[in-house]
């Protein structure tokens, strides 16, 4: 065999034993005709949110609004006749019953003017019954008969002036109260129209308000008011006035308020705070914390409904403090996001917990 013809036949071996030895020990492809397998589906895991489930109640809603607090009655006595003060008989601070005589002034003679007026009167009419009886006998005229009439008039109108006159000499106080402010002393000479006596009544008070254009439908005489003054204790009222036109510079409508006062408290010409009581409603009690606002500006909470899917709802505040707000708007029991609402959206499935049982 020539040389040639022994290197092909060594080349041919080789490559027919590498093949073999490739077989054995190389990765085999083989083409299938079989389907891919479906990826598994990944499960998305629902969003946990800590919920508590708050239910409404009923709910006396209040307009607040500020005032003045006044006395009842408040009247200045003053003279009616010029005269020097005799005798004192109330004081700053005394308390007063009506008709009750506040001091007495100088006579000066007017008592004798009633005598003199009383006599006066008491001639005329004798003489009108004498002009009569003469007239029926067409012995007197009818001038003379008007004449008399006339004069009879006139004394018995200066007669009810001096009387009146001796009266004014003991002003007396018009309604039960207390003496506010005295202005005269024993020996004091007054002129008619001089102020005696400030006289206050203040078992009961008149409170007085502005309300607003907005809430005025919501106030009628007859509604119940709490009134706080700035001592803090709260005081009962009832509305008595809202005027039914409002102030042409504020916008808003004057009330009035009668305020009881049983104590007598010192606090009539001071500031005060009130609470118009308003139509019962159904409301739920929330922290402020738990309110946002939604797209158009207007506050909100978010709950969970019975498909545990997030609902964001507006709502009406009807009060608002540091310890919460009562609001409307919201369903009878409200399964209330207290924490996790701002990672989830409206609409959106979550796994709710309850806040009692997670703290547990």
């Amino acid at each position: 065999m020539s040389k040639v013809k022994w290197n092909s036949l060594g080349l041919s071996l080789i490559v027919v034993v590498a093949l073999i030895i490739w077989m054995v020990t190389g990765e085999v492809k083989v083409a299938s005709t079989d389907k891919p397998a479906e990826p598994e589906a990944v499960e998305q895991e629902l969003t946990r949110v800590e919920i508590t489930t708050l239910n409404a109640q009923l709910y006396e809603p209040g307009l607040l609004l500020q005032g003045q607090l006044e006395p009842w009655s408040s009247v200045t006595v003053s003279a009616r006749v010029a005269g020097t003060v005799e005798t004192i008989a109330a004081n700053l601070g005394d308390s007063v019953q009506a008709d009750d005589v506040l001091l007495t002034l100088s006579e000066d003679g007017r008592r004798a003017g009633v005598q003199r007026w009383q006599a006066r009167v008491k001639k005329l009419e004798g003489d009108l019954a004498a002009v009569r009886r003469l007239g029926s006998k067409n012995l007197a005229s009818q001038s003379e008969t008007l004449g008399v009439e006339s004069d009879l008039a006139a004394a018995r109108a200066e007669l009810e002036g001096a009387q009146l006159a001796v009266a004014h000499l003991t002003p007396r106080a018009p309604f039960d109260g207390l003496i506010n402010r005295k202005e005269v002393e024993a020996g004091s000479l007054v002129q008619v129209g001089s102020p005696l006596y400030e006289l206050v009544r203040i078992d009961r008070l008149k409170a007085n308000g502005q309300v607003p254009q907005q809430s005025v439908a919501q106030v009628a005489p007859g509604q119940k008011v709490r009134v706080r003054p700035l001592d803090g204790e709260a005081l009962d009222g009832v509305v008595t006035f809202v005027a039914s036109a409002a102030n042409p510079e504020t916008r808003s409508f004057a009330i009035e308020i009668a305020v009881e006062n049983p104590d007598h408290k010192r606090i009539a010409g001071g500031s005060a705070n009130f609470r118009v009581a308003l139509e019962d409603v159904q409301a739920t009690f929330i922290s402020p914390a738990y309110l946002t606002l939604g797209d158009d500006g207007r506050p909100g909470v978010k709950y969970v409904d019975d498909q545990n899917r997030v609902v964001f709802r507006t709502v009406k505040l009807l009060s608002v403090s540091t310890d919460g707000a009562w609001v409307t708007g919201l369903p009878d029991a409200t399964r209330l996001i207290t924490r996790g609402a701002g990672f989830v959206n409206e609409g959106e499935q979550v796994e709710p917990v309850d806040a009692s049982d997670e703290r547990g």
